[in-house]
């Protein structure tokens, strides 16, 4: 399964008070975090490692996730499809998630079942077996799952074009499902090599949250994964985005019913700021700015773009505040009927230019605040999402005890700094823009209307 961290997830996950979280590493360096939340008798385990697609390289693009759906394919000790059956056996559930960051494997059982989620977790970081029959089976399921959800899906195809243009460097560019020909190309011994390397308990997190005593959970993970042998494994080199000096465009032709505009600029991230000793305020005034632009019904676009000027039919932001690298802002849209995307990139590019010339007023940020760090009542009480924020925080190289930096981070932000973050990033030598250009799905039928502009507002 494919994931991104949508930004607006995580003020659910973080707006609940501080958050009690006992550490434990066991001597071959695996992390155990451990929450208690006595409130039902569940808990919930997670393995977490960090490697994801960012991690990859040209040629073996995809290897992250096409192992994600080998650790289900058995081992030396449990046939393909064991570990899901004994889970289902004892009344639990699990999934798995691969990410450009990094690779989560999960399990919710009844809280005296941990134990059976640790043992089978211990026996696949390091004794997978990678048949080559389960290989071709699953390679095949993985390039299915390429053609229907990126291939054969224009909005997807044209984001996938977006970040691949956007970034030159940057191992963002690349998809974490896998270029098409990585995946054909890809052998059982390359699998086997990546797995060898990055899983391996010096590489993983463990993640409990639920019904449980922290002292008790040490013991039972001390007891499964304690013997697993540490590997070498270091990050891949370096490769920091190479400078943009202007605009990119770029149009994809695809089979679709409606256009689709995507504008994307570079923007850093926390980790980022952190690891480069620059002020944070920046990551955080970036996270305001999604809410004050598309943060629902009352936000800015959908008041003034789709409802007021009706240049959209929907309109919406999105930023991993929480990525390991540089990454991207990102506004994305479909034109209202009738209209091209020149005209919602020009309405867009007249919103972002009031926010440069005029802060926005303090009441509007209150209000913009108060939504983004409200405490949404399913996920606030939901053990998997505390597990979860756990999880990304800390494999992605933040800290997990940076969660309870956030809603302060966020409380802190001033109109001036959503100002300054507005000049100084979302200007166009950092912007690329993509536009899906519909073709007739109906060969017979004219396309839509998805005219570019010659020039720009400012």
């Amino acid at each position: 399964m494919l994931f991104r961290f949508y930004s607006f997830l995580l003020p659910a996950l973080l707006s609940s008070p501080a958050i009690a979280v006992e550490e434990f590493r066991l001597d071959n360096g695996l992390v155990l975090l451990v929450k208690e939340d006595h409130r039902a008798p569940v808990v919930v385990s997670q393995v977490w490692y960090r490697v994801g697609g960012s991690y990859e390289h040209d040629g073996i693009t995809g290897i992250s996730h096409a192992l994600e759906h080998m650790m289900f394919q058995g081992t030396r000790k449990f046939r393909a499809g064991e570990f899901s059956r004994i889970i289902a056996e004892n009344g639990g559930t699990e999934n798995a998630f691969t990410a450009a960051d990094f690779t989560a494997y999960f399990q919710t059982l009844e809280r005296s079942r941990l134990e059976v989620a640790f043992r089978l977790e211990a026996d696949r970081m390091r004794n997978l077996s990678i048949a080559p029959p389960e290989f071709d089976k699953e390679m095949k399921v993985v390039r299915e799952e390429r053609r229907l959800r990126t291939e054969d899906e224009p909005e997807s195809y044209a984001s996938e074009v977006a970040m691949a243009t956007a970034f030159q460097s940057s191992p963002y560019r690349q998809p974490v499902i896998g270029w098409m020909a990585d995946l054909e190309a890809m052998r059982p011994a390359d699998l086997k090599s990546w797995y060898r390397r990055w899983y391996a308990p010096n590489n993983a997190v463990v993640v409990v949250a639920g019904d449980v005593d922290p002292e008790a959970v040490y013991r039972l993970a001390r007891s499964h994964f304690g013997a697993l042998k540490a590997e070498q494994t270091d990050a891949p080199a370096w490769r920091p985005e190479a400078p943009q000096r202007g605009i990119k465009r770029v149009t994809v032709k695809r089979p679709a019913e409606v256009p689709l505009l995507i504008m994307v600029w570079k923007a850093p991230v926390l980790a980022t700021a952190l690891r480069s000793g620059a002020e944070p305020w920046e990551a955080y005034a970036l996270e305001v700015l999604t809410g004050i632009l598309g943060g629902g019904s009352s936000a800015r676009f959908a008041t003034r773009i789709v409802r007021g000027r009706e240049v959209a039919a929907w309109i919406g932001t999105d930023y991993q505040f929480s990525a390991r690298l540089d990454g991207v802002f990102t506004i994305e849209g479909t034109p209202a009927s009738g209209l091209g995307v020149a005209e919602l990139e020009n309405a867009v590019r007249a919103e972002l230019e009031e926010l440069r010339s005029r802060p926005v007023d303090e009441k509007e940020l209150e209000r913009v605040k108060a939504q983004v760090v409200s405490q949404d009542v399913y996920q606030k009480d939901s053990i998997f999402y505390q597990a979860m924020v756990l999880g990304i925080f800390e494999s992605a190289g933040l800290g997990w005890e940076r969660v309870e930096e956030y809603v302060p981070g966020l409380q802190a932000v001033t109109p001036e700094q959503v100002q300054a973050v507005v000049r100084k990033y979302l200007v166009d030598d950092g912007l690329t823009v993509a536009v899906l250009d519909p073709q007739p799905i109906d060969p017979n039928a004219p396309p839509r209307r998805a005219t570019e502009p010659h020039g720009h507002t400012q």
